[in-house]
């Protein structure tokens, strides 16, 4: 099993290496930067990869875009002492495998990384406290910004009626509705028409009825 481990602390990287091949069936390489792993990761067909999160020039968002951009197949667990919580949805949605501190116990690290290579992610019980907690607070929030007008749009669009089609039913002007769409997304954090209707399924607005 072929290890790639990138960290800009040399203790860190030395230990880690230490405590994983005391599997058996660990071989692990290291790298103390990104521009290096990106050198070294096509011709070294690892298994998984270990990114430290925060490294100076490159750090590990950057590092795991570009190297999923040259394999999406690519399995790179975050391996950070930081919290990562603000940046688990970015993570995701670009296509890391897992997560892991660096506090971690060797069996724990161990764990995430026979999980991650089976395509299976091991979330610790903290994580998942905190992101049920964020999810908690947002609907209220969220509920007070909108309106009975944005509800209105909002079921509208989940019926797919186009801008021009929704403008006149509501009585107003195109631009004027497009304007209210903007603010809209903006109230549920999203991009797209798509995900507004998501999102607002998601917390719980009967916005298709």
């Amino acid at each position: 099993m072929r290890i790639l481990l990138v960290d800009d602390h040399p203790t860190v990287v030395e230990g880690t290496k230490l405590m994983l091949e005391r599997e058996h069936d660990m071989q692990v390489t290291i790298c103390c930067n990104g521009n290096e792993a990106l050198h070294l990761i096509p011709s070294g067909k690892f298994d998984v990869m270990l990114f430290d999160l925060n490294m100076p020039n490159m750090n590990g968002i950057e590092l795991t875009k570009k190297v999923l951009g040259m394999n999406p197949d690519s399995v790179i667990v975050i391996f950070t002492g930081f919290d990562i919580t603000p940046y688990f949805n970015q993570l995701l949605d670009i296509g890391v495998t897992g997560f892991v501190q660096k506090t971690a116990t060797r069996e724990h690290l161990v764990n995430v990384i026979r999980c991650a290579i089976r395509g299976e992610a091991v979330i610790s019980l903290s994580l998942l406290r905190e992101m049920r907690s964020r999810q908690d607070n947002e609907q209220p929030t969220i509920n007070k910004q909108l309106s009975t007008r944005d509800l209105e749009i909002l079921r509208e669009v989940s019926r797919g009626k186009s801008n021009k089609d929704i403008a006149t039913m509501m009585l107003m002007s195109q631009r004027s509705l497009e304007y209210a769409l903007t603010q809209l997304f903006q109230k549920l954090q999203v991009k797209s028409r798509v995900e507004a209707v998501a999102k607002s399924k998601e917390l719980g607005f009967m916005v298709n009825e």
